[in-house]
């Protein structure tokens, strides 16, 4: 299958550039598993479409302020070496080793100049410049603008990023970033009401939609709300670079499976309850868990769904047999993306693979001629 068959047009002017005034106002396409066919809903009607029993899984990862602007130094193998010019934006996008904030993967641009020794400094725009907040030094390159930053240790690394970064927006928001990155509103929205767990790059931004209120509403209409942790990374920023769906391979992001989750789990398959992930990074990390459990065997593998942290590469294209998710909160996802990718998969059994592009498509079409709103900050998809 090629990856040009899941392009298809969306007016610039469908690409949501705000949340909506009022969080949990999104309206919410309604896709029947079964025949394909969608309704107009809004996301505040969720709790009805749900029913009494069905497990809702969200991810609790928390947007850390990762894109941040350094000047160069120089390399640190020249003595007084002139400090050379020009503003680097670095993303970092992954934490290497979770007990240690030292060591991040990150994107820089340009990179070009950006190479192995090079020292960055950070400085704290809100004080004069002075001794920069924050060090790190270039220790390897990868493509397409990855490297990896070495930070020289501060007492607080994470409350410092937090001051002095800004919220990782995607590019298609494409508002003045290199003037206001951010704002006071991007701060509160591009974040759900239920993180917890700092770490990730991006938004899971199928949980945006959330309110505590319809949290609340969900838990009395009998509906089990269970969290997992994904830290979403890499993999959200770099496009698709190959022609065919079968050689896609994602970043490994690091995930974490609560008890009291797997238990829920292992409780709902075996009383055939629905399993509903909210976001594709939510499906992501259940179906790795389901593919590690049976990875010993078929026999009994829900009861090796246990609690446990790891890292997860998965990419779910047609053609996967989902064991887990029987539902998928989503919002709409860019052309020709492995996200797009992972909800055609999941429209159609894993026998009619095209089935479930063709579907999807369809429903993106009426979406578009509905006028709905697109991507990180649009409108939503419940797929059951």
């Amino acid at each position: 299958m090629k990856i040009s068959e899941f392009h298809f047009d969306l007016p610039q002017e469908l690409i949501a550039q705000h949340p909506p005034a009022e969080r949990g106002a999104s309206r919410m396409l309604v896709f029947d598993r079964a025949t394909g066919d969608v309704r107009d809903a809004s996301f505040g009607d969720l709790p009805e479409m749900l029913r009494a029993g069905d497990l809702l899984v969200l991810n609790d990862s928390r947007v850390l302020p990762a894109r941040l602007f350094a000047r160069r130094a120089g390399l640190n193998t020249q003595e007084k070496s002139p400090e050379p010019s020009g503003v680097i934006e670095v993303l970092l996008t992954e934490q290497l080793d979770a007990a240690d904030s030292s060591t991040w993967n990150a994107l820089v641009r340009p990179a070009k100049k950006v190479v192995p020794g090079e020292r960055l400094l950070f400085d704290d725009p809100a004080s004069p410049r002075g001794e920069p907040v924050l060090r790190a030094e270039v220790i390897s390159l990868g493509c397409y603008g990855e490297r990896t930053l070495r930070f020289s240790p501060v007492d607080n690394f994470y409350e410092t990023v937090s001051r002095i970064g800004h919220m990782p927006l995607p590019p298609y928001i494409s508002r003045d970033q290199a003037s206001a990155p951010d704002s006071e509103e991007d701060r509160e929205r591009y974040q759900t009401v239920y993180s917890q767990q700092i770490g990730s790059a991006a938004a899971p931004t199928a949980g945006l939609h959330f309110t505590p209120e319809i949290l609340s509403e969900l838990e009395a209409y009998g509906i089990e709300v269970r969290r997992i942790t994904l830290h979403v990374g890499l993999g959200t920023f770099q496009p698709v670079r190959v022609e065919n769906v079968q050689d896609i391979h994602l970043h490994a992001e690091r995930y974490t499976l609560p008890a009291d989750t797997a238990k829920a789990i292992r409780r709902a398959l075996r009383e055939r309850r629905r399993i509903v992930a909210v976001g594709t990074t939510t499906t992501r990390t259940l179906e790795h868990v389901a593919a590690v459990a049976a990875g010993g065997g078929e026999a009994n593998w829900v009861e090796r769904v246990q609690a446990h942290s790891g890292s997860t590469s998965i990419f779910l294209s047609p053609r996967h047999r989902f064991r887990i998710v029987s539902g998928l909160l989503t919002n709409f996802h860019l052309p020709e993306s492995t996200l797009l990718m992972l909800v055609s998969a999941f429209a159609a059994p894993a026998a009619e693979p095209d089935l479930g592009r063709r579907r999807v498509l369809a429903a993106y079409k009426h979406a578009i001629e509905q006028r709905y709103r697109f991507y990180s900050y649009g409108d939503c998809m419940l797929v059951l």
